[in-house]
């Protein structure tokens, strides 16, 4: 697949021009640039896959690249006095960076007890589609089984927001009923978000380096893997606030008066509403609705304030500054999602501007 002059050249930075050739039949054949095909480390004789887009367009990929089957390996020696959550933050980082196998092994004897069960916790609770493999004293091996092209971002996504919003109608329901056990489901499903966020930061990590993965798992461009982090981070964060209030309300020793329950619970629900809205504006890359959802949530500081001066006879000093912190919390719900709809008017801005 030599490169071959012709007369029109270059067409643009990064393109190049080439004339179709009937072989007879039915089909046609085009040459490729030798220094693309050196620099995708492909050779004579491997596939290449040919899709086509939309109603003027073909894109070229390899074949080995539709699917990511590298194994990437990496091995972590762990000394007897180190921290577990230190093997615990490496162990993440290797996550991150597209790691399909880790070995967790001692650097002399055997891996303690605390090490071991906190590297397993992790690999349960927080690492999506990783499997231990290999357990014993003397390491333990985890194995990400997952296929890159398995669950989407967006659609990780969604299922972060589906959890985060159901931990905020579970933790109301806890509040009106004073319900500790309901509270505490609330905290274990901060967990399952951040599983979900920390997945999307591995996806979103492999994929920006190859232009076509990015494509497969539902992204336009690199540019929006930034983008994307900080919205998973803004929902990570969403559910940090619903479990805050629920450990309040395991703390709490008396309900809190059932008018004041009924006003935060209006409060929420618009919060979630601009969540929504914003959310919404990022799938669709809506610029617009960015726009009325970041507008939409300047209310939210007058519903907070109208609640606190409500309260004009607290049962005890205490309930006021539960309320204060509830409704603090449930602000927060709407200051993120804000910031998600300010992020979407950085990624869409260009679909508003007239180009001259």
């Amino acid at each position: 697949m030599e490169s071959i002059e012709n007369g029109n050249g270059k067409a643009a930075h990064g393109e190049e021009t080439r004339k179709l050739q009937y072989t007879g039949g039915s089909s046609y054949i085009v040459s490729l640039p030798k220094k693309w095909i050196q620099e995708l480390g492909l050779k004579q004789g491997d596939h290449v896959v040919i899709l086509r887009q939309g109603n003027s367009s073909l894109q070229i990929a390899p074949a080995s690249r539709r699917v990511a089957k590298e194994q990437k390996e990496a091995t972590i020696e762990v000394a007897k006095d180190n921290n577990p959550y230190f093997i615990a933050r490496k162990l993440i980082a290797l996550y991150f960076l597209g790691y399909n196998i880790i070995n967790i092994v001692p650097k002399d004897g055997r891996l303690q007890v605390e090490q071991r069960e906190v590297i397993k916790n992790i690999a349960r609770r927080v690492l999506m589609g990783t499997e231990i493999i290999a357990d014993s004293a003397g390491g333990i091996t985890l194995q990400v089984l997952i296929n890159l092209l398995d669950l989407s971002v967006d659609a990780a996504f969604k299922r972060m927001l589906l959890i985060s919003k159901s931990m905020y109608r579970d933790v109301l329901a806890a509040l009106r009923e004073n319900n500790s056990e309901l509270a505490e489901e609330v905290i274990k499903s901060d967990d399952e978000v951040d599983r979900f966020s920390f997945y999307i930061v591995r996806q979103l990590k492999i994929a920006i380096k190859n232009e076509h993965l990015l494509k497969e798992i539902g992204l336009e461009e690199a540019r929006n893997c930034l983008g994307y982090r900080l919205i998973a981070k803004s929902v990570e964060r969403v559910a940090d606030h619903a479990a805050i209030i629920a450990k309040d309300i395991i703390d709490m020793k008396q309900p809190i008066n059932k008018d004041v329950v009924e006003k935060i619970d209006a409060m929420c629900t618009f919060a979630l509403e601009v969540l929504d809205d914003a959310c919404l504006s990022m799938f669709k890359r809506d610029y617009e609705a960015a726009d009325r959802a970041i507008e939409k949530a300047r209310r939210i500081e007058d519903m907070e304030k109208a609640i606190l001066r409500s309260v004009t006879k607290p049962k005890d000093v205490n309930e006021t500054y539960r309320i204060k912190l509830i409704t603090e919390n449930i602000r927060r719900v709407a200051e993120y999602a804000s910031d998600i709809a300010e992020i979407v008017l950085n990624m869409t801005v260009q679909q508003t501007v007239r180009k001259g």
